[in-house]
């Protein structure tokens, strides 16, 4: 099957060039503020929409995905928060598994369930690790989960995790402070995790200033995602994309 979402991420990664994604959540947008923030996306020349949520309990999902899709050619990603949350409008899914906590549901459970229909999808699918990171406050995702999250001091924990998936097979590794993180991801650890695997890495939570997404990508993340600093300015959309697209190319 082809991949032309996760060979565009590599590619990407093999060219030295960072990327960029905004988070949308369908139960915190709608057809009035998706307008605005779809051509701001698209003036920063934003890489990639992450779509999802750890409940997601409208029904705008699917309307979301469709108005993107209709407005501009960004790639739509589903990160989703349960098996629930797959949609035949989207192009690619990250298929999540929880690597950082032991609650076999997240590790496997639920993806024996969801096979059926995520195959049927039709989607592009990304087996990706998932590790939770502690960003200073309780998260919407380690209580769905059951699960705690990774000591932020001790990136050994991260580097291991993260090797153990890329050695499981995972094709990405995501690591997240969670929405409304206290304290993003340090700059060690992401070092130590990204000299560590040779797979895509993914940045998220926490990140409200363009020079802390800055200085993730320096210190090897290859995706950074925002987005509860961009549900409370769209405008920030701007100044993150350039912060991210201005790190050098190094091959």
């Amino acid at each position: 099957m082809l991949k032309p979402i996760y060979n565009s991420i590599t590619e990407r990664k093999r060219s030295g060039k960072k990327s960029f994604a905004v988070l949308i959540d369908p139960d915190k947008v709608n057809n009035n503020n998706m307008g605005q923030l779809i051509a701001l996306a698209v003036e920063a020349k934003v890489d990639y929409f992450f779509v999802g949520g750890s409940l997601v309990i409208s029904n705008y999902l699917d309307e979301c995905l469709q108005l993107i899709k209709k407005t501009c050619s960004i790639p739509t990603i589903l990160f989703p928060g349960s098996p629930s949350q797959v949609s035949k409008y989207a192009d690619a899914l990250l298929y999540l598994s929880l690597i950082s906590g032991r609650n076999p549901e997240l590790l496997i459970g639920q993806h024996v369930v969801s096979a059926p229909a995520v195959k049927k999808s039709g989607l592009e699918i990304m087996p990706t690790g998932y590790m939770v990171v502690d960003g200073g406050a309780p998260t919407t995702v380690s209580y769905i989960s059951n699960a705690s999250p990774l000591p932020a001091d001790k990136n050994e924990i991260a580097v291991c995790t993260a090797m153990a998936g890329e050695m499981l097979g995972m094709q990405l590794i995501y690591m997240d402070a969670g929405s409304g993180a206290k304290r993003p991801i340090t700059e060690s650890m992401i070092e130590q995790v990204s000299k560590a695997i040779q797979v895509p890495l993914i940045i998220g939570g926490g990140i409200i200033e363009p020079e802390k997404a800055y200085l993730n990508c320096k210190a090897g993340a290859d995706v950074i995602v925002v987005g509860n600093a961009i549900e409370k300015d769209a405008s920030l959309i701007r100044e993150m994309a350039a912060a991210v697209h201005s790190v050098a190319v190094t091959v």
